[in-house]
């Protein structure tokens, strides 16, 4: 089969957009798996469709599905590029404030430019049960055991699950041992996103995470909100927070507990292609 495409990144998180506005998704896991090969394939953290709307009270929805075939709840770059694709296909206006339909639910967007994006994220989740995370009480930090290591961890879902540690190096090589660890850790049954966190200041902070279904990327706009979720809810950061990933940087903005957490970033688009559909699915 033949497939227009448009490649994405923000910040380095990249993503192959399909549309089907007008069509139905026509992809299964294999397929998706293939696509994702970047070897064989085009190469993507995520794949994202563009659908027309479920909810009446949004103008789109957006699926998401890792390099693995599995689906994905949200993605935070992922939804600033669909509002930038958008913007290109002439469905958005720079200045417009909008609901997009994640497959966690209502997002709102609003373009500020036409490759910078501010996303209402929603309300952190730090309840086991939502997230979902396996303890006995709601805390702050959980001692978990990863192989023969005991770490303390936050846990919140920002649409996804994660698992937010904090390290003093980034660069140290534990941190490739413990990230597919904590991706599959038998507390998180539905899997999470494993972000390891570097205190900078109380408005900066360094991250790399580890994403469940697609491995370590250059930037997770959910793990940078984990993150700063996790930290603000100790008290250990101010309510306006530079993230600082591998592919580039996040403002997140987060007043606390009871209200919605906003993201800003960039979105770019790389290329135009068509996926033929040729050799076996990995």
């Amino acid at each position: 089969m033949k497939l227009a495409f448009t490649k994405m990144h923000g910040i380095g998180n990249d993503f192959v957009m399909v549309d089907c506005r007008h069509r139905p998704f026509p992809l299964d896991a294999a397929q998706i798996r293939a696509i994702g090969d970047r070897h064989a394939g085009v190469g993507f953290d995520q794949l994202i469709s563009i659908e027309p709307r479920r909810d009446p009270s949004c103008a789109f929805y957006y699926g998401i599905w890792n390099t693995d075939g599995s689906p994905a709840g949200q993605c935070g770059n992922g939804v600033r590029c669909v509002t930038a694709w958008l913007h290109r296909a002439g469905e958005l206006a720079v200045g417009d404030t909008v609901r997009l339909e994640s497959p966690s639910g209502p997002v709102t967007v609003r373009l500020l430019g036409p490759y910078e994006v501010t996303v209402d994220m929603g309300v952190p989740a730090f309840e086991p049960a939502r997230i979902p995370f396996r303890a006995e009480a709601e805390a702050d930090s959980y001692a978990i055991e990863v192989g023969d290591q005991s770490l303390q961890i936050g846990a919140v879902s920002m649409g996804n699950p994660h698992a937010v540690t904090v390290v003093p190096d980034l660069g140290a090589p534990t941190l490739f041992r413990w990230g597919p660890l904590l991706s599959t850790h038998e507390r998180f049954p539905k899997g999470a996103n494993a972000g390891f966190v570097q205190v900078v200041n109380r408005e900066q902070l360094r991250l790399r995470v580890h994403e469940r279904g697609s491995g370590w990327t250059l930037a997770c706009g959910t793990g940078a909100c984990a993150a700063v979720a996790v930290m603000r809810r100790r008290g250990e950061v101010d309510d306006r927070v530079r993230v600082s990933l591998p592919g580039g940087k996040l403002t997140i903005d987060w007043a606390g507990p009871g209200h919605t957490l906003w993201m800003t970033g960039p979105a770019a688009f790389v290329f135009e292609g068509e996926w033929l559909g040729s050799g076996p699915a990995r």
